[in-house]
C-alpha cells in the first residue's frame, strides 16, 4: 500500500528541494509514498489571497485567518479519510523515533504547518488528531519540523532504504539507545586509526565493543538532555 502525504502551507515553496532529493524523492519514484503540496492562497476568499490577520486582543506579529484551512481540509477529507491530522507545533508531543515508527505504518497523513505567530485556535480545535513538536524553540513557521518529522517517517516505510541504508540499527530505534560509532575506509587517517576490534573479525567482540560504546555515548546524551 502506498502511503500518502498532504502538507498544507501558506509559504510551499519551502519543501521544493528537500522532498525532491536522496531518499525523499527515491521513496516517490518508487512508488512507496505520495507527496502532496497545498499551497494555502489557494484556498482564500478575497483577491488579494490574503491569509492572516491582526491577533484579537492585541499583540505582535499575525494570525493565520481559519477560513483558507477549513476550506482545504474539508476539501480533503471529502476525498480520503485521514489517519492522522498533524499540526507542527512547539506546544505538542515531543516527536521521537516511537512516533515515527507508528506513523510510518499510516496510509494517509495531513500536515497542517503554521507561519508567522500562529494559526487561528479554531482550526486546531476542530481538525487535529496530534499536536508534535520537535524542541523548545521557535522557528519561522512549521514547515522545517514537518520536512525533518516526514523525512524520519519515509524512511521507514518497508522498502525505502536498501540493505546498505538499513534503518533497524538506528539510534533510538527501539529504545532511547544512541548505536556506536562507525568507521570506514582507510584503516588510518591522519593519525588516527580504527579501533583495533572492528578490525579483528571477531564478531562476539566486536558486539560487545559496540554495546559498551552505545552504553557510553548513550549515557552522554542523557547527561546533555537532563
Amino acid at each position: 500500500m502506498m502511503m500518502r502525504i498532504d502538507i498544507i502551507s501558506a509559504v510551499p515553496d519551502i519543501f521544493d528541494s528537500p522532498l525532491n532529493s536522496s531518499i525523499l524523492k527515491r521513496a516517490q519514484n518508487k512508488g512507496k509514498v505520495e507527496i502532496v503540496i497545498h499551497n494555502l492562497r489557494d484556498y482564500a476568499f478575497n483577491k488579494h489571497k490574503q491569509i492572516d490577520d491582526k491577533p484579537f486582543g492585541g499583540g505582535a506579529g499575525m494570525v493565520l485567518k481559519p477560513e483558507p484551512f477549513f476550506e482545504c481540509i474539508e476539501k480533503l477529507q471529502s476525498e480520503r479519510k485521514y489517519d492522522q491530522i498533524i499540526f507542527t507545533s512547539p506546544g505538542g508531543k515531543l516527536f521521537n523515533q516511537q512516533t515515527a515508527k507508528r506513523l510510518s505504518l499510516s496510509g494517509n497523513i495531513m500536515f497542517v504547518t503554521g507561519h508567522y505567530k500562529d494559526i487561528d485556535d479554531r482550526v486546531k480545535k476542530s481538525f487535529a488528531t496530534e499536536e508534535l513538536s520537535i524542541g523548545n524553540f521557535i522557528l519561522t513557521g512549521g514547515e522545517l519540523p514537518a520536512l525533518l518529522m516526514i523525512d524520519s517517517i519515509i524512511r521507514l516505510i518497508p522498502g525505502v532504504l536498501n540493505d546498505s541504508e538499513s534503518a533497524l540499527d538506528d539510534s533510538f530505534m527501539d529504545d532511547e539507545t544512541i548505536e556506536a560509532p562507525d568507521f570506514t575506509r582507510p584503516v588510518e587517517y591522519r593519525g588516527i586509526k580504527v579501533p583495533e576490534v572492528l578490525l579483528s573479525g571477531n564478531d562476539k567482540e566486536i558486539k560487545k565493543w559496540k554495546a559498551e560504546q552505545s552504553k557510553i555515548l548513550t549515557e552522554r546524551w542523557r547527561n546533555y538532555n537532563n
